[in-house]
């Protein structure tokens, strides 16, 4: 082309799109027929994706806005150990309108049982000042105020319990329990606990009470284990950051934990955003689920539009009109689809909203919010593009000449390269938006790839399954049974119908079978990970001059196998080498050592069965500079190595130690394990509790208890399997969010299951009528149509349980580091229940074929 021709000829191609956008309305005048599924398909993911992503927003709004309720006050300081010294106490008061003190640690209430004993559980207890709380409400049964639930009556304190706890002792308002060695008066049940989502998950329910309180009980002793915060109520001008960082500076050697409204809750909104990003990956496979329907929509409404295009290339229309007027059409719908799913995805959680509200453990605030209806929108627009542009682009290249033949002759089997260009480029921009609008690349990623491969594994599956069905029709022991060597013949034809049901119904139940193995496996792993020999109890908080009469009389008691106890104290890492720990950059994996306060202990002599793999244990009289072993993986995970400096905060004082040696810890025996043990040196002499764990025969639990905590009243006894009863419960929830996201895969692929059913209809129709024609009885044709539909459906999930299997295998080593073990039940019912979801759908659209007239038929295919 000439440069005089170029602008000529451009001109020429865009007076085109004038009749193409014309052509595509007038079409779009005759309905919607053929494109119910196309945009059921779409609206479904995109309805998916909206209404998750609106409740993360809602939360996170609610989050926001009321961060200061959640966390009791404007700004927090949090101590380890002790409470605020006088220094830091005026500090505070200085800077804030108002000071709230509280203490929180884990103790064993008990109360009177039927039988005369006393019934124990554990509780996490909160002691509160007057001023607790400083925003929100406390909300008590009998419609009672805190002050009166808990002041002093006649030289007993009162005490508000959780529900949960009530029940679990069977008390009453009025009820008399006992904490450490005190004696308290139940006064109301706890209905609500206005900073609730700020305290994370305890191993307890709850227990309030006053802080002067406490001194009776016995439960405040040097080195026992609890937490002190001081909120703070401050002007509205108040700089957080600048404060934060004064506090930080005038004490640098407190130990200190500062948090304030700007994020309450810090953990829960990490879960909420992580949780909702993953459902929103979940939905985003649904949309990829859809997007094989809105392809199968596309190419059938295609071929029936074979003879207009072959027309209109006979009058003279080029290959680029004929794409831009079907294009148009498409693009049109995709909005309209994409509307109804982003109209739905808002709708559902606005009005659900006030019944979400008192099931959330966090504010919510419901609305309609555009982030997420963005988001929605960009995944379904781009989505319905990616799976529309095979079909389109093979359309243009349908010849006049195919007006005379049969349909879909004379079209190219592929694309031209600059269309797969462009499906490769909105393919990575759809991968790109994922990774951008989740915040977990990794996860995106790994996702993305895991459905691509997915459905590329379908793909080549239903390729296996036609040339194996195309075998097995032809072979001879089929020979007299001709409804299956029909239905063999029908799954290994050429006609598309396998490939779609596999993939329709595949992926959706490859999710399914993958969150069901997930399941099953995260349910079963702790037991499994449960070693043969596995203690009863941890008891923590056994005072220094309790250690030698709490092990005399717990090995005396019948049922006992062994005892193993450590000195324990905990402590908060400021510094790695020369590097503030807040500012050292630390893989994520193990950015949780840093974050709060961990475990400590001592010991002189390298304990039984320590395996250290790097560096030596210190001599038995060691004097010298403190030196501390760490835990292998944690401690490379923080980028040490031996001779490099860890500062930690014990007790409010700064120790510097230097690394020593290496040594395997695995948490999974569940015996006592601390990431960091220290020379004795100074932490001999420090204020410490020890913790103990007792083996002992299950028959003997209860009654160990009892002899124990009624000689130590203030220690504190944590069951092994309540504890993971616990966790157990927390996964539980969690694997039903993501099943609920799977359901929408499903759905999806069970309406593009019924789409590729009623487009194959009119095949079906014209194959009965040929059958009929050679003598075929409906009986004949109709088992033919239902073992062809069942062996469809059966072999998606069977590929769909392989992909799904394999995918759960990934998650459970690579993510969870945990073993996997196959589960045969689920699997059994992906199996057979994709067999009976293609089974439905193939004898919905049997009637019509079944009841046509041979004559009629033929004579309209002439």
């Amino acid at each position: 082309m000439s440069a005089a021709e170029g602008p000529s000829v451009r001109r020429r191609r865009a007076s085109s799109l004038g009749p193409a956008f014309a052509i595509a309305r007038r079409e779009l005048r005759g309905g919607l027929k053929g494109f119910g599924v196309f945009l059921a398909c779409l609206a479904l993911g995109v309805a998916a994706i909206a209404a998750v992503g609106s409740v993360r927003s809602a939360i996170s709004e609610g989050l926001s806005r009321e961060g200061r309720a959640i966390l009791g006050g404007d700004a927090e300081v949090e101590f380890t150990y002790r409470f605020a010294s006088p220094e830091e106490l005026s500090w505070m008061q200085d800077r804030a309108e108002q000071v709230s003190e509280t203490v929180e640690f884990r103790s064993m209430v008990a109360a009177p049982a039927e039988d005369g004993e006393l019934d124990r559980a554990l509780t996490q207890v909160k002691g509160v000042d007057g001023a607790y709380p400083l925003y929100g409400e406390a909300i008590l049964s009998d419609g009672l105020t805190l002050d009166e639930a808990l002041e002093n009556r006649d030289g007993t304190w009162g005490v508000v319990m959780a529900r949960a706890l009530v029940d679990r002792l069977a008390l009453a308002p009025g009820d008399t329990v006992r904490l450490g060695s005190a004696e308290y008066q139940l006064r109301a049940v706890l209905e609500r606990e206005p900073d609730e989502a700020a305290a994370g998950m305890a191993l307890g329910p709850r227990t309030l009470m006053r802080v002067a309180a406490l001194e009776p009980s016995g439960l405040i002793a040097p080195g026992t284990l609890y937490e002190t915060d001081y909120r703070m109520r401050l002007a509205p001008e108040t700089d957080l950051e600048a404060m934060s960082t004064a506090m930080t500076a005038a004490f640098p050697e407190s130990g200190l934990r500062w948090r304030d409204r700007r994020n309450g809750a810090p953990g829960v909104q990490t879960f909420v955003n992580r949780i909702g990003a993953f459902l929103v990956l979940v939905g985003l496979a649904a949309l990829a689920m859809g997007g094989v329907g809105v392809s199968a929509a596309v190419r059938s409404y295609m071929e029936r539009k074979t003879d207009t295009i072959a027309t209109l290339k006979t009058l003279g229309a080029e290959g680029r009109t004929i794409f831009v007027i079907y294009l148009a059409q498409v693009g049109a719908l995709a909005v309209l689809g994409v509307g109804i799913g982003l109209a739905v995805g808002a709708l559902i959680p606005a009005l659900a909203g006030p019944l979400l509200e008192d099931r959330l453990p966090v504010p919510a605030l419901f609305a309609v919010y555009a982030q997420p209806l963005w988001e929605a929108g960009t995944y379904g627009l781009l989505a319905a593009l990616i799976f529309a542009l095979w079909p389109l682009a093979r359309a243009r290249d349908v010849r006049a000449a195919a007006l005379y033949r049969e349909a879909g002759e004379g079209a190219r089997a592929w694309p031209r390269p600059v269309y797969l260009a462009l499906i490769a480029a909105l393919t990575a921009l759809l991968v790109g938006a994922a990774v951008f609008f989740s915040g977990i690349w990794q996860v995106a990623l790994g996702f993305a790839g895991g459905v691509a491969g997915a459905l590329a594994a379908l793909w080549l599956a239903a390729m296996g399954v036609q040339a194996l069905a195309r075998r097995l029709a032809r072979g001879r022991a089929l020979r007299g049974r001709p409804a299956a060597r029909l239905a063999l013949g029908a799954v290994g034809g050429t006609t598309g119908e396998t490939a779609g049901v596999i993939l329709s119904l595949g992926l959706g139940l490859a999710v399914l079978a993958a969150v069901g193995q997930i399941d099953w496996n995260l349910r079963h792993v702790i037991d499994a990970d449960l070693p043969e020999r596995a203690p009863a109890y941890f008891f923590v908080d056994v005072q220094n001059d309790q250690l030698d009469g709490f092990l005399e009389r717990a090995r005396a008691y019948p049922g006992v196998e062994d005892i193993e106890t450590a000195p324990m104290l905990r402590g908060i890492i400021t510094r790695l080498n020369d590097t503030p720990a807040r500012e050292a950059r630390v893989p994520e994996d193990y950015q949780w050592v840093l974050r709060g306060d961990r475990g400590v202990t001592y010991s002189a002599e390298q304990p039984q069965g320590t395996e250290i793999t790097e560096g030596a244990w210190w001599p038995a009289d060691y004097v010298g500079e403190p030196l501390v072993s760490f835990s292998e993986e944690h401690g490379k995970g923080l980028g040490l190595k031996i001779g490099d400096t860890v500062t930690i905060s014990i007790l409010g004082r700064e120790i510097t130690a230097r690394v020593a040696n290496f040594r395997v810890v695995n948490f999974r025996d569940m015996g006592i394990n601390f990431l960091m043990a220290m020379s004795p040196g100074v932490l001999a002499g420090a204020p410490h509790t020890h913790i103990a764990t007792v083996y002992a025969e299950e028959a003997a639990e209860a009654g160990l208890l009892r002899e124990l905590a009624n000689a130590y009243p203030n220690i504190t006894a944590i069951r092994v399997r309540d504890a993971i009863d616990r966790v157990s419960e927390a996964l539980g929830q969690l694997a039903e969010a993501t099943r609920w996201g799977a359901s929408v895969t499903l759905l999806t692929g069970l309406v593009v299951l019924i789409g590729a059913a009623a487009a194959g209809e009119r095949r079906r129709v014209y194959e009965a009528a040929v059958l009929k024609t050679v003598g075929a009885a409906r009986g004949l044709i109709l088992r033919s149509f239902a073992l062809r539909s069942a062996l469809l459906g059966a072999a998606a999930g069977g590929v769909a349980l392989i992909a799904g299997v394999a995918a759960a295998w990934a998650v459970m080593v690579f993510v969870m580091d945990a073993p996997y073990r196959f589960e045969p039940v689920s699997a059994l019912v992906i199996v057979v229940g994709g067999a009976a979801a293609s089974l439905v759908a193939g004898l919905a659209f049997a009637v019509r074929p079944l009841a046509a007239r041979p004559a009629q038929v033929l004579r309209a295919r002439e």
